[in-house]
């Protein structure tokens, strides 16, 4: 399978990208693609999945396996499950942009955690406007389908849906990506007056 192509070839990454999608929509390849031509190879995979804890999980294990495989080693690739702003903070930089994958995840690992969501979103939003380089965020998109029958479930796909809307609000590009088609939603060079 080819992977997705930028929608423009050379050009740069704006500060903030988010790409959302269903579970193999093809967010991760399309947003690999951006970075690996914005970036010549420089720049930060920050993988939200914690491989330690992965290896009790066979099915995610094999998920990361396929992550690194795919991208090869060109990334420099930090896993950070929990402390996603502060790590943002230390690594993007002017020629390093990173790559965030995955937001839903991260949010997963939030709740598990016991964390305030609210807390931990508003830190995040915070740091946005103080990144020294570009970021790419991915999350899956979790409101398209029926409502979820347990608590749970429905907590988890408010949060999810809330933080879409304040990273969109933030973001100067927003993809949705369709069976691994790019749909870009929010870009301010395409408006045409």
């Amino acid at each position: 399978m080819q992977a997705s192509r930028p929608l423009q070839k050379n050009v740069s990454l704006p500060a903030m990208t988010l790409i959302l999608g269903g579970v193999r929509s093809g967010k991760s390849s399309y947003a690999e693609g951006l970075m690996r031509e914005a970036s010549q190879g420089r720049g930060v995979y920050l993988a939200t999945a914690d491989a330690a804890q992965a290896e009790a999980d066979p099915e995610m294990r094999a998920r990361i396996e396929h992550h690194r495989a795919r991208r090869g080693g060109d990334w420099t690739t930090i896993e950070e499950p929990l402390a996603l702003a502060e790590t943002l903070l230390g690594q993007a930089g002017p020629k390093t942009p990173v790559l965030v994958d995955c937001l839903t995840l991260w949010l997963a690992n939030l709740m598990a955690a016991g964390r305030d969501i609210a807390a931990e979103i508003n830190t995040l939003e915070e740091a946005l406007p103080r990144l020294a380089g570009a970021v790419v965020f991915i999350s899956n998109e979790v409101g398209l389908g029926i409502v979820p029958e347990n608590a749970t479930a429905r907590v988890f796909r408010d949060h999810t849906g809330l933080l879409h809307q304040r990273l969109a609000a933030c973001a100067d590009r927003v993809v949705f990506m369709v069976a691994g088609l790019p749909s870009v939603i929010k870009d301010p060079t395409l408006v045409k007056e």
